[in-house]
């Protein structure tokens, strides 16, 4: 459904932070872009998304293909339209607004109102302490409360596609498992989700499908389950690490440790 070929992109005319990136995303699947600060995660969502020349980057290279269109420059209100809806890192709800009128902002580009009804009582099923501070400010929700909210507001174009940037991001474990199993239940809905995560245990456990990231390139990709169970991601992404007499031990034992280049080509 949604294919990046071979993206490059430039940020200010000359900082490249996408390598040549290929990921897919087939149709009603969960995807993990996994990879650690700078590696262009959150770049690899904007170019999806249209947002690059907000800030002031640009593809140079590669294109982005949604349902067998190209999308490579198509702005973002073009791409909501067509059915990809993204949750930035960091929530960025509508502070002074409260839950129902964020929810509102976000369905701004749906006119049918019965439609604009159907998805708001949807994300009330999907989150009930949203329905509980329906009339409360945002600014002053709990950061799980202000992740769900941030989520909803996407929901309510109703989108294919959910793109959703480090969506554990600062928050309690959990919390972390809450927003886990709303993802899977997003996607049991019949929207497929693009999910860019630090946190590899999380997205591993409820992907189909996961890339791995490292200075703008895809290092390895592979089914979830395999990737889960591969030595490296363990070692540099769940911070496992197997001494000589093959038990497991956390970063936090070794007390000396030298991070190893052993990604597949």
């Amino acid at each position: 459904m949604l294919e990046v070929a071979n993206l490059e992109v430039v940020y200010n005319e000359v900082i490249l932070v996408l390598r040549g990136l290929s990921v897919q995303v087939p149709d009603g699947k969960i995807v993990a872009l996994l990879g650690a600060n700078g590696a262009g995660k959150t770049t690899t969502a904007r170019a999806i998304g249209g947002l690059l020349k907000v800030h002031d980057g640009k593809v140079t290279k590669g294109s982005v293909t949604w349902q067998g269109n190209e999308i490579t420059t198509d702005e973002a209100s073009t791409m909501v339209k067509a059915g990809i809806t993204q949750v930035m890192e960091g929530r960025r709800t509508f502070a002074e607004l409260t839950v129902d009128e964020n929810l509102m902002c976000g369905g701004f580009t749906v006119t049918d109102k019965a439609k604009r009804k159907e998805s708001y009582d949807r994300i009330m099923d999907l989150f009930p302490l949203l329905q509980e501070r329906r009339r409360q400010v945002a600014g002053y929700l709990s950061g799980g409360e202000q992740q769900m909210l941030a989520i909803g507001r996407a929901l309510m174009t109703s989108p294919t596609l959910l793109i959703l940037d480090e969506p554990s991001l600062g928050l309690a474990p959990r919390l972390v498992e809450q927003i886990r199993d709303i993802i899977v239940d997003i996607n049991s809905q019949g929207t497929s989700v693009l999910l860019i995560e630090q946190n590899a245990m999380m997205a591993l456990s409820v992907a189909d499908y996961g890339y791995v990231l490292e200075t703008g390139k895809v290092v390895m990709d592979g089914e979830a389950k395999k990737l889960l169970a591969d030595e490296d991601v363990k070692e540099f992404y769940l911070g496992l690490h197997t001494d000589d007499e093959g038990e497991k031990k956390s970063f936090r034992d070794v007390k000396h440790y030298k991070r190893r280049k052993r990604w597949a080509s």
